[in-house]
């Protein structure tokens, strides 16, 4: 490494210029060097290396969100030699993409020598991905980018239709995704409709074809749904579908999109930004196309299941019109009336039989009373003899009983009843009695 070759010429010219040097700076059996003055020696020799960009592959990544220091080791990919890391934990998780064992990158640092445990380590201020790493970390990018716009939301995803229309197919052409998808589906549901169109699916020609294809099936009024497929690949050959213009057209697309790119690790941002996510092509054609045996199996089950809830609804709904009808009620709808009928008929007849009590004994009680009334009236009085005397006003008042001589001075005019009527008669005279 050229640090290696910048400190040997360094320790090269320190010898020659230790002849020149007085003799206490010598090193020698009689006058040796302590383990500081060493440290300190090599520690100056390193830091005039200032800062280099180092290319390897890391290993060994111990970091915590809580330390201030995070600590990885950077060895070389083509010797047995490494050398130890030390960067600012904030300057990992601000990375695109969190570095990880086995990462190939290039690192920006300063080498540096601690003189108390004579160790040797890189203080590190920038870490860049190379190669596959480089290109994984702009992928990451985006997707944070895209994922912060809210086109990975839930609730923009849009359900596939059942069974859908026309289903419309962008794929290689020719390629074994597009006869995995067709053979699936066809085998599913004889009877499903296709319109694909070939587009690349690798190199610079795919993201423009595949949009323009996307937009044209977007356009067509039968297509349900749209399936984009592609083999397994590098990260390289699978770069296309993590472009932004790729995933912009996608998201403003009005038909439900399925991503069907690679296999089940790979993970192109179109699996994100796409309403539904196929961990392959052949998935994709199970997702979209429902079974027509499972379809016909369900609905022999549905029609099993509908039959024997009819078949238990008639037997309970039998079963409670034989309780009805058993009920007496029920059985015999007149036994009420005619038992109440009779109770009617009793209780008139008690009624009846009260009430011709009840005159009876009112009818004596009236005889009675009259019979004592008639014993103590006037009539009666008068029946034995006795007569009662009434004076006539000569002003035309009412007749007044005479109980005086005084109200009957001779000469007024007197009215007599007796038992049997009356006598009109003259005052002659009035005496005192005795």
């Amino acid at each position: 490494m050229a640090w290696e070759d910048t400190a040997k010429e360094m320790m090269v010219t320190q010898a020659s210029n230790q002849t020149d040097n007085p003799a206490g700076s010598r090193s020698s059996a009689d006058q040796p060097w302590s383990v500081s003055k060493l440290n300190t020696s090599v520690k100056g020799w390193i830091e005039r290396l200032g800062w280099l960009w180092v290319e390897g592959q890391l290993t060994q990544v111990n970091t915590k969100p809580t330390w201030s220091f995070s600590y990885l080791t950077l060895r070389d990919t083509q010797a047995e030699a490494s050398v130890e890391l030390i960067a600012d934990t904030r300057l990992l998780t601000s990375m695109p993409s969190p570095p990880r064992d086995g990462d190939h990158v290039v690192v920006h640092g300063k080498p540096n020598f601690f003189t108390k445990r004579g160790s040797f380590s890189m203080r590190v201020s920038e870490i860049r991905h190379v190669g596959a790493g480089e290109l994984l970390a702009r992928i990451e990018e985006l997707r944070r980018k895209l994922a912060a716009e809210g086109l990975f939301a839930p609730e923009r995803k849009r359900p596939i239709p059942y069974l859908p229309n026309k289903i419309g197919l962008i794929t290689g052409k020719g390629s074994a995704a597009e006869r995995d998808v067709l053979s699936v589906a066809r085998g599913r549901w004889p009877g499903v409709r296709f319109e694909v169109i070939n587009t690349a699916v690798q190199g610079p020609r795919t993201v423009p074809e595949v949009i323009a294809a996307l937009e044209r099936l977007d356009r067509d009024p039968e297509v349900d749904v749209i399936i984009i497929a592609r083999g397994g690949g590098s990260v390289e050959d699978l770069l296309p579908f993590s472009e932004e213009a790729l995933q912009r057209a996608v998201a403003s697309a009005g038909t439900p999109v399925v991503s069907a790119i690679g296999h089940e690790p790979d993970n192109p941002v179109l699996d994100n930004v796409a309403d539904v996510r196929a961990a392959t092509p052949t998935d994709a054609a199970k997702r979209v196309v429902p079974d027509v045996a499972e379809q016909l199996a369900w609905v022999a089950e549905m029609r099993n299941r509908s039959a024997a809830a009819l078949r238990g609804w008639v037997q309970r709904e039998s079963h409670g019109l034989q309780n009805m009808r058993s009920r007496p009620a029920l059985a015999n709808p007149l036994a009420a009336i005619t038992q109440r009928s009779e109770e009617i008929s009793r209780e008139t007849q008690r009624m009846r039989r009260e009430i011709s009590l009840t005159v009876q004994q009112q009818s004596a009680l009236v005889a009675s009373l009259r019979a004592q009334v008639a014993t103590l009236g006037p009539s009666a009085t008068l029946a034995r003899g006795y007569a009662v005397v009434q004076v006539l006003p000569r002003d035309g008042r009412e007749p007044e009983v005479v109980t005086s001589i005084e109200q009957s001075p001779p000469g007024s005019q007197l009215r007599v009843r007796v038992g049997d009527g009356s006598i009109s008669a003259a005052s002659m005279g009035v005496s005192r009695a005795d």
